[in-house]
């Protein structure tokens, strides 16, 4: 029974199941009566035997062999993977592989060795019931070799079509898994901190792998360094290579350098074995199959490269959260304003606080929609164009970037206020401005940000920010509301989820939309959102997600309300204002009754005796 549950193991990571699937066919237990050459290499195996030498070719048992899986392919009829399980990792491997009936690894290439005469086969040993104490084990043998080649990089189970990919020699896709990059960040973090590395080394370390992996030549051959110095060599050769090619400076191409002397020169890597977990190889194959396949996924539009930082910080240790400063705009919350600006194809857009680049990450993805290869190259060019002040953030950002294959060169490190950068950017003739700028800066508040944002667009650019809700309330930043108006027109103000950030920061957001070099008519009217509710809930160690799928839904009634200009009781509004008024549809819209129930009434109730209980009133 406890096998039975390492085999299901196996279909749940591989995400498939038994029988005629999309890409061929997965058959269980040698099961395989329609396929004659594979039922013939199995009865030629036999049963395993006990013991059996790997270049022995003689008969095990009787009958045939029964291996757990068999998965072949119909686009590539000549590769096969064969899998064996056991239930304990303490069965995974002989020191001799030459165990087949006791041990993962030796079973899997005892099949192999048959299938190999007639097939290029993936061999996948796995040992163990759950997911995180599991060893995983693979293996390639071409048909007609004599020997099998041990693929380290291979310690985890692929999609079945990830497993044609990688063998011939494609880039492999994972589908975004907020799960799976958790469960990254958290065993890298633990790992990272163990080694002491420090809170600033940590963003540049693993950006400067990330880039690295974009060298074709680094991504196949790491795996085979034997030593901490030769893999930092081929590291600092990788590195300069990419970045020398996406045109960064000198200095940022140094700072990324310097990190892996430091990294290197610490006692934990000087003493870890290349194979071991923690080893500077590992960390470089735990990104390269786990976080860059779903950076590169070319379907989504998602930042994973932010949403790993973002696990990985909450569960660094110490200062390093405020030490790295991410506040990862949430994914939805990107997708929605990209939609509200309008972005498409032709679009230029640009973030001026750009952080890991998830504004970018999602405004490329959108233009990629409804382009042509020749389209999609201009806009890898001509359109994204990001600024990040921190050094590890643009660096994180970079690589971001660079992974995608987008925008690298026209990603400007520095301050957003520079004169330079400004002009540059102003050159650029940008239409779409997409913004989280930081919050509580002592030398630049909220809108200014967004003020400065909008005097590098276009005339009749659109853009789109979140801000605290108290930069829409009158009382506040007057000097920058009073220049806004006098220059550009607020389109709409939604107020969004109080919660929306959590647990990255705790100040009520509004998403406010500008349209650049415009005045702000007297007599125009704004659209006033009250968008509290996107669906999300909040679950434990999760943080707020879209438990019971609402979210599709909510938004694209948000969406039509704003398009269409439509005014509906509790949710829109539309009112002429002026710079010294309230920028919020809590003050101006009606209630709407039909939405008031019993409960709200009750609950409304016990706030009201609670407040009265606490304040000593009677």
């Amino acid at each position: 029974m406890s096998e039975r549950k390492t085999e299901q193991l196996f279909l749940q990571e591989a995400k498939c199941q038994i029988g005629a699937t999309t890409f061929g066919h997965v058959y269980a237990q040698g099961d395989v009566a329609n396929n004659s050459v594979i039922t013939t290499s199995l009865r030629e195996a036999g049963g395993k035997p006990e013991d059996c030498a790997l270049n022995d070719f003689s008969q095990g048992g009787k009958g045939k062999a029964q291996p757990e899986y068999i998965i072949t392919f119909t686009a590539s009829p000549t590769l096969l993977v064969v899998v064996e399980c056991k239930a304990s990792i303490k069965k995974h491997e002989s020191p001799a592989r030459d165990h087949p009936k006791d041990y993962a690894v030796d079973g899997v290439l005892y099949y192999a060795k048959f299938l190999k005469r007639h097939y290029n086969v993936v061999a996948v040993a796995l040992s163990g019931t759950k997911k995180d104490n599991a060893k995983v084990s693979t293996f390639y043998w071409q048909k007609g070799f004599d020997e099998p080649q041990h693929i380290s990089r291979l310690n985890i189970i692929l999609e079945p079509e990830n497993y044609r990919r990688y063998f011939l020699g494609e880039q492999i896709k994972i589908a975004y898994s907020l799960e799976d990059i958790r469960e990254t960040a958290v065993d890298m973090s633990n790992k990272l901190r163990v080694a002491k590395v420090t809170a600033n080394d940590k963003p540049i370390f693993i950006a400067g792998v990330l880039i690295a992996l974009k060298s074709h030549d680094f991504e196949h051959e790491y795996a085979t360094a034997t030593s901490l110095k030769s893999l930092t060599n081929r590291l600092r050769v990788a590195i300069t290579e990419v970045l020398s090619e996406a045109d960064v400076k000198d200095d940022r191409v140094n700072n990324i350098l310097n990190t892996f002397e430091n990294v290197a020169s610490l006692d934990h890597f000087r003493n870890t074995p290349m194979d071991e977990d923690g080893s500077l190889r590992w960390f470089i194959n735990e990104l390269d199959m786990k976080i860059k396949p779903m950076m590169a996924h070319s379907d989504s539009s998602v930042d994973a490269l932010g949403e790993f930082y973002s696990e990985f910080i909450k569960f660094s240790n110490g200062d390093d959260g405020k030490a790295l400063g991410i506040v990862l705009t949430p994914q939805h919350l990107t997708e929605f304003m990209t939609e509200v600006a309008g972005v498409n194809k032709n679009s230029r857009v640009v973030d001026i606080c750009a952080g890991s680049g998830s504004f970018l990450v999602t405004a490329m993805s959108k233009m990629f929609s409804d382009a042509n290869p020749t389209e999609m190259e201009a806009i890898r060019k001509n359109g994204l164009f990001g600024v990040e002040s921190d050094p590890h953030i643009y660096t994180l950002c970079i690589a971001n970037m660079i992974v995608r294959r987008d925008g690298k060169s026209n990603i400007h490190y520095g301050n957003c206020f520079n004169p330079d950068i400004t002009a540059t950017l102003r050159s650029e003739h940008i239409d779409v401005g997409l913004i989280n700028p930081p919050y509580s800066q002592a030398d630049h508040n909220e809108l200014a940000f967004v003020e400065h944002l909008l005097s590098i667009l276009t005339t009749r650019g659109i853009a789109v920010a979140v801000v605290p809700i108290n930069c829409a309330l009158g009382n506040t930043c007057k000097e920058e509301r009073e220049r806004l108006f006098r220059h550009h027109t607020l389109e709409a103000v939604f107020s969004m989820p109080t919660e929306i950030f959590n647990p990255s920061a705790s100040a009520p957001p509004c998403v406010m939309v500008w349209t650049a070099g415009v005045p702000h008519p007297q007599d125009h009217k704004t659209f006033f959102g009250y968008y509290r509710d996107d669906g999300f809930v909040k679950r434990k160690k999760l943080g707020r997600i879209d438990a019971f799928g609402r979210w599709k839904q909510i938004c694209h009634e948000w969406l039509e309300l704003y398009r269409n200009k439509t005014e509906k009781p509790g949710l829109s509004v539309m009112r002429a204002v002026t710079c010294r008024d309230e920028w919020v549809a809590e003050a101006y819209m009606e209630t709407d009754y039909s939405r008031l129930g019993q409960e709200d009434f009750e609950r409304k109730m016990k706030e009201y005796i609670a407040f009265k209980f606490l304040n000593g009133l009677d």
